[in-house]
């Protein structure tokens, strides 16, 4: 079984693929002074099982949500839950490349993507997203950040490693006004949105899936290397979190 598989058999039966909470939800969605009550079209981008795509299913009162992610195994797990939360109908999954969406120009009221832009690049996904949005619509990303000025050189280089683009919170402002989007709110996830919400209920799977895959060596690898960035997180969580960012898309007139 290559690592991939691997990978998709640790996260599946997660509500989370990565950090986040309800409360943080909801507070992004207050931030985009989004009607609920208003008939929406909403793209979740790279939702995983969805636990964005739920909740945002719940809280709007005319939504029609396409849940997008690349993994077909992921999206099976957020149907069943679609269905037994009784939003089953307000949601359409789309197993596609969050860098190759076949959606129209202007078709979105709203572009939601929680934890998952790092796949393709914080710049290279808001600048080829923007024409998904209608006029006015809101983007909401959360996108791994620096939150201070200066860092240990060990955690420097770990994520200059793993992700070249994490920056500091004022560049990356200024690459959403670069591509024609009015930033209009932002906040730094706390602490327990990585710890009790996501790494915890990871820990706790590691057994599990160490039986399932008979301790292979490929399988101890991969619980190696989620130990190494649960390990560094404890370590260096003073200087690092996702960022969440709320940015309006500009009507063309202002742009000139």
């Amino acid at each position: 079984m290559d690592n991939f598989q691997l990978l998709i058999d640790l996260h599946k039966s997660a509500n989370r693929q990565g950090p986040g909470g309800e409360p943080e939800t909801i507070k992004a969605l207050d931030l985009a002074l989004v009607d609920r009550s208003a008939p929406l079209k909403v793209a979740d981008i790279g939702c995983g099982t969805g636990a964005s795509t739920l909740l945002l299913a719940q809280l709007l009162n005319k939504v029609h949500i396409t849940a997008v992610d690349f993994l077909p195994e992921f999206l099976e797990v957020l149907e069943d839950k679609a269905k037994s939360l009784g939003v089953f109908e307000r949601i359409t999954t789309l197993a596609c490349s969050m860098d190759d969406l076949p959606f129209t120009n202007e078709e979105f009221n709203v572009l939601w993507s929680e934890g998952a832009i790092y796949n393709m690049g914080f710049e290279k996904g808001v600048r080829d997203w923007n024409r998904f949005l209608k006029p006015g619509g809101v983007l909401v990303v959360s996108e791994i950040t620096w939150i201070t000025d200066t860092r240990p050189e060990e955690i420097q280089d770990y994520w200059s490693a793993e992700y070249p683009e994490i920056d500091v919170a004022s560049a990356k402002f200024r690459i959403l006004e670069k591509h024609g989007y009015s930033p209009i709110g932002y906040f730094v996830l706390p602490e327990y949105c990585w710890l009790e919400n996501y790494y915890r209920l990871l820990q706790n799977r590691y057994e599990a899936f160490l039986n399932q895959h008979g301790h292979s060596e490929q399988a101890r690898a991969i619980v190696d290397a989620e130990k190494q960035e649960i390990e560094m997180y404890e370590k260096c969580k003073a200087y690092y979190s996702y960022g969440v960012y709320i940015a309006r898309k500009l009507n063309k007139q202002n742009l000139k």
